[in-house]
Parts: C-alpha cells; sequence; structure tokens
C-alpha cells in the first residue's frame, strides 16, 4: 500500500495555535505529514529561518508517538519541493471567504503544474479564525497579551523579540 504523505506549507512567524490545529487534523488525513517551512524574504520574517523550523519541530514533538512528521525549510515554488519530499497532497487552513479565493486559485495553478498532486483545505476552528500571524506580531510588538494565540513557548519568543 502506498503511504500517504501530505504537505503543509507556511511561513510559520510565528507559529500559532491556528497552525498548530491544522497540522493536528491534517495528521489525521495521511501516514507522513511534513511541515514545510518557507523561506520567502520578501515577507520579511521577523524570525529567522532555524528559530521558525524549532517552533514548529517544539509543537509536533506529540504527534511523533502516532504519525511520522518532518519538518523541513524550503524555498521555491511549493510544488517542487512537495514533488520532491513525495507527497501527495498539499493541506491548506482556511480562516475566511479572503483566504479561499486566493487558495483557490493557487490550487487551480498547482493542480495545471502537476494534477496528480492533490489540495484539501481545512477549515479553521471557529476559535482560531480570526488568528493571523501578523496580527500576533503587531499585538506582542505592541505589549499585548498573546497567550491565547500562540503556545507559551512562542510567546516567550515574541517577548524576547520586543523587549
Amino acid at each position: 500500500m502506498t503511504k500517504r504523505i501530505a504537505l503543509y506549507p507556511g511561513t510559520f512567524d510565528p507559529m500559532t495555535l491556528g497552525h498548530l490545529d491544522i497540522m493536528k487534523r491534517a495528521s489525521r488525513l495521511c501516514d507522513k505529514l511534513i511541515i514545510g517551512v518557507a523561506i520567502n524574504r520578501a515577507k520579511n520574517p521577523l524570525f529567522g529561518l532555524d528559530d521558525r523550523v524549532q517552533m514548529v519541530e517544539h509543537v509536533v514533538a506529540p504527534f511523533r508517538d502516532r504519525i511520522e512528521v518532518d519538518v523541513l525549510p524550503f524555498e521555491g515554488l511549493l510544488i517542487h519541493f512537495v514533488e520532491n519530499c513525495g507527497a501527495s497532497m498539499i493541506v491548506r487552513g482556511l480562516r475566511a471567504v479572503s483566504d479561499f479565493e486566493y487558495e483557490f486559485q493557487m490550487a487551480g495553478m498547482n493542480d495545471r503544474l502537476n494534477p496528480d498532486i492533490e489540495t484539501v483545505f481545512l477549515m479553521s476552528d471557529p476559535q482560531y479564525q480570526t488568528i493571523a500571524s501578523r496580527l500576533v506580531k503587531e499585538i506582542a510588538r505592541l505589549g499585548g497579551d498573546v497567550s491565547q494565540f500562540v503556545t507559551p513557548e512562542v510567546e516567550a519568543r515574541l517577548k524576547d523579540k520586543f523587549t
């Protein structure tokens, strides 16, 4: 039987509880989950690549009791990374209609580039629908409480960045 490999890409700058929710749910859909931490210089991330990979590694550790999980950095065209990993599906989280419009277009383009790769959309749990990394960074930068949006480790890293 062929192993079902799913890839969940993102910049994870920073890693949020919304990301974690999608990771948990995606891990139930496959035999192996790859978290692709994107190197996207255009986004000018707050955290360096190593920090973002460490944040993801920290939260996926408990998943490894029941599923194989890899956390890998990548740069370039997503579909090439998916192919190189041997994945058959891309997992994307949707929070709102605006996410759907962008993701629908990306899924269509990826399908044109490789019709053998499926894009699977997971709707955010309602409690996480408003969480966005850019808003979490802004709240932290202004001294607000981000504990309801991120793990304690990420909260500490944000405090370190902004104090």
